[in-house]
């Protein structure tokens, strides 16, 4: 664990990229096997599960370090990290051990199994063998929220640097459904075939969003298509089986049940990137209907008959068993269209390109993107390759403009980690006669001083307090932004939004002048 916290303090302690792919890169040349191994996991999001709920912890650190309930939660209020507050408010440690990370985690797993007294009796007894920052990571290891400021794009280079792969195949290799206890770093890292795991999906190629035209050239360049509103997915085929993997690197396989059907015709050896949707008469469904099937793992009739899907594919990855990124979109496309036209299946369709000839016709056809029940416009260079990660160049999104309205602020909370003494976290309402019926919570978009501003106000102005929430007079109008909107049971305003962020503090703006629920009504009737 010293190894590691020293990496960690390596990285925390610096903003610069290079310092911090350098401090990983020799962590992974000198590290055992088996730390790296977990490292590599921690960083790419696959954490140990939760053993212990914060509030038992806080209980126990507070008595631990003699405080009365009250001191620990003030402390943690201003600290923002339960992980650092413990740290700190602990009395130093009067034991000592040399437990590696990889057995630290064990640790956890045996603690997992365990009843409460004799999980509490182990916790106590592992702060009680760790300095400070050693305290602090196995306490973040501890509540499963396990999170640093590298990405898993730094990661890789420097897994590159250490081991000198080539930085696309080590980000392949990183995919998929593995973790530290179905591979060794050997079979994961040292291997050469990154397809030795048939259920491995390719890196997903993300795009910028387009400002202007200005660098792309002459349109005859360029291809386009709907970016649709769905979920982005891999569907692979391998070995006579089928695999369907999420964007954020889920296996959702048996959540859409519907997509088997497509091993009857496509041939073994594909890999297809397309986009999730619900599908039925012809068009896609709101997005609030596949929402309800993703949480679930197994789907009942009836919302199978309600939400049915599909996969819109955009483009082949690989092919008869061969990874053809390489080739360039346009004959990758040629290739798709063949495999689609293969398909006798209304689960497999083929995303139609959007034809045009200038850009004006291109910027008049993204208007049309909303009544299609698409985002906007996909852009893809003719030549370019199926990249790894978000580039610029080959591929752009160019997404229509939010919605919008301006609403009231009503209730302010604080946020957390390095914003946990200011108040971030708003709900916000929209007028209804004399009444304000609060309708969505945002929490992003403001600048830091506008936040610094906003809790100076929150500070001297709050009305009551409920917990962590603080009621607010009604006086400030924000404009909100969200890209979709729909009906909903569960909040008073009957509506609920997609994506809400806050696009900017109208200080100009008078509370009479904010939005009404009558316009929230309306905008639902336009595009829900």
């Amino acid at each position: 664990m010293k190894a590691f916290a020293a990496l960690f303090a390596q990285l925390d302690e610096s903003t610069k990229t290079s310092v911090k792919v350098a401090a990983l890169a020799e962590y992974f040349r000198t590290a055992p096997d088996d730390d790296k191994l977990w490292t590599a996991a921690l960083f790419t999001g696959r954490r140990p599960k939760r053993v212990i709920t914060a509030t038992k912890l806080r209980l126990w650190a507070a008595e631990v370090a003699g405080l009365p309930d009250w001191l620990f939660e003030e402390s943690y209020s201003i600290a923002g990290d339960l992980a650092e507050t413990i740290a700190l408010v602990l009395p130093p440690p009067t034991q000592t051990s040399d437990h590696s990370l990889t057995q630290w985690i064990m640790r956890l797993r045996e603690l997992g199994k365990q009843d409460e007294d004799q999980r509490k009796a182990g916790i106590i007894a592992a702060w009680n063998s760790l300095p400070h920052a050693e305290r602090f990571l196995f306490t973040k290891l501890l509540t499963g929220g396990f999170r640093i400021g590298i990405s898993a794009k730094l990661m890789t280079r420097a897994l590159a640097q250490a081991t000198g792969q080539p930085e696309p195949e080590l980000t392949h290799k990183l995919m998929g459904n593995w973790t530290p206890d179905n591979v060794t770093w050997a079979s994961l890292i040292e291997a050469d075939d990154p397809t030795s795991d048939q259920s491995r999906p390719y890196p997903f190629y993300l795009a910028y969003q387009l400002e202007d035209f200005d660098s792309l050239g002459p349109p005859a360049d360029w291809s386009a298509e709907r970016k649709w509103d769905g979920i982005r997915g891999q569907f692979i085929l391998r070995g006579g089986t089928h695999y369907l993997w999420s964007r954020g690197e889920e296996l959702m396989t048996d959540r859409f049940p519907e997509l088997a059907q497509l091993c009857d015709d496509l041939p073994d050896g594909t890999v297809i990137d397309g986009e999730v949707l619900a599908f039925a008469n012809g068009a896609p469904l709101p997005f609030a209907a596949l929402q309800k099937r993703i949480g679930r793992k197994t789907v009942p009739r009836k919302l199978l008959a309600e939400a049915p899907v599909i996969l819109m594919a955009y483009d082949l990855l690989e092919h008869d068993g061969h990874d053809i990124r390489a080739l360039p979109f346009a004959q990758r496309r040629q290739r798709l269209e063949t495999v689609a036209q293969v398909s006798t299946r209304a689960t497999l369709r083929l995303s139609p390109q959007v034809t045009f000839t200038t850009w004006d016709d291109l910027a008049a056809a993204r208007e049309d993107s909303r009544d299609l029940g698409a985002e906007g416009l996909m852009l893809k260079r003719h030549d370019s390759p199926y990249l790894a990660g978000r580039k610029k160049g080959d591929w752009w999104k160019w997404k229509v403009d939010p919605l919008t309205i301006d609403a009231v602020m009503i209730y302010a909370q604080s946020g957390s980690g390095r914003r946990a003494n200011l108040f971030t976290d708003y709900t916000f309402a929209v007028r209804d006669g004399d009444a304000l019926v609060p309708f969505t919570k945002a929490y992003s978009g403001l600048t830091d001083a506008e936040f610094r501003q906003i809790t100076a106000w929150v500070r001297k102005n709050t009305l009551q307090k409920f917990g962590p929430v603080r009621q607010v007079p009604p006086v400030h109008v924000f404009e909100i932004a969200f890209e979709g909107i729909n009906h909903s049971t569960r909040h008073k305003s009957g509506v609920a939004l997609r994506f809400p962020r806050m696009l900017r503090w109208r200080q100009d703006k008078p509370v009479a002048e904010a939005n009404t629920l009558a316009d929230l009504q309306e905008m639902l009737r336009l595009y829900g």
